[in-house]
């Protein structure tokens, strides 16, 4: 395992502590409101600060983008982009569906990830040339053709519902035209089930760097394609993402532009 990767699980896994022993004991949850929809936890900041405490014990300089702490100036070759807790909601409502995710960007590429679900102890790690992995064994993508009998993954626009309409109108055309569609609460685990061939394709719009950074990556080493709703590369910039097995991207995107 790569020096950095080995470091960003350790981390992971000190995070994955806080927020277990935080799932069993919700009632005592300090809860902030940062937006319409949008929810802040103790076990949220705590869990960020875990993680960059471990890192920083390995590499003082990096420089870390949390969701909850903002930017830690660095050394911008090394960039570390947390999400401490994605699916707080699920953890508030004790859904237990809910990750950690941890990405490195090397010279502005992304280089390691880790996403790791504390409860089913399932680790998910990636790194750059090397494919991807659940729990040290390796994984792959769905190879699916097409969207017929497809499981496909999807968010709604939850902070943004003056978006529906139009959310609605490719939902519709693609759920008529797909076997299933799941909203499991935590684009982490989307995308790292979308590594693991649990889920065929994965689209959404609206997201933030640290809900995909890790994901992104676990996506592409396990051989499937990411790209943006116009079928660009860059989706932590375009805040759009669409995941999956290459010719089912290629499907949803036709539907989504």
């Amino acid at each position: 395992m790569h020096p950095m990767l080995n470091i960003a699980v350790r981390a992971a896994r000190s995070a994955g502590s806080v927020i277990a022993r935080g799932f069993e004991n919700v009632d005592d949850l300090q809860i902030q409101q940062k937006g319409e929809n949008d929810f802040v936890t103790k076990i949220d900041k705590e869990a960020e600060q875990a993680i960059i405490e471990k890192i920083k014990q390995s590499y003082p300089d990096h420089t870390f983008i949390g969701e909850e702490g903002g930017i830690v100036e660095g050394d911008d070759t090394f960039k570390w982009i947390i999400d401490p807790l994605d699916g707080t909601t699920n953890f508030i409502k004790g859904i237990p569906h809910f990750a950690v995710s941890i990405a490195l960007l090397y010279k502005g590429r992304l280089d390691q990830a880790v996403v790791f679900d504390p409860l089913r102890g399932e680790l998910f790690t990636a790194g750059r040339g090397q494919g991807a992995q659940l729990n040290g064994h390796r994984i792959r993508a769905s190879q699916a053709k097409e969207l017929g009998s497809t499981v496909l993954a999807t968010a709604f626009p939850f902070k943004a519902k003056d978006t529906l309409d139009t959310y609605m109108k490719s939902f519709t055309e693609i759920f008529s035209q797909s076997g299933d569609i799941r909203r499991g609460g935590s684009a982490a685990l989307d995308l790292a089930y979308v590594a693991a061939g649990r889920f065929d394709g994965y689209w959404e719009r609206g997201i933030k760097p640290w809900d995909i950074a890790a994901g992104e990556l676990l996506v592409r080493e396990s051989g499937g394609l990411v790209t943006d709703f116009a079928g660009g590369n860059d989706p932590m910039l375009s805040g759009e993402i669409v995941a999956g097995s290459p010719r089912v991207v290629q499907a949803l995107v036709k539907k989504l532009k």
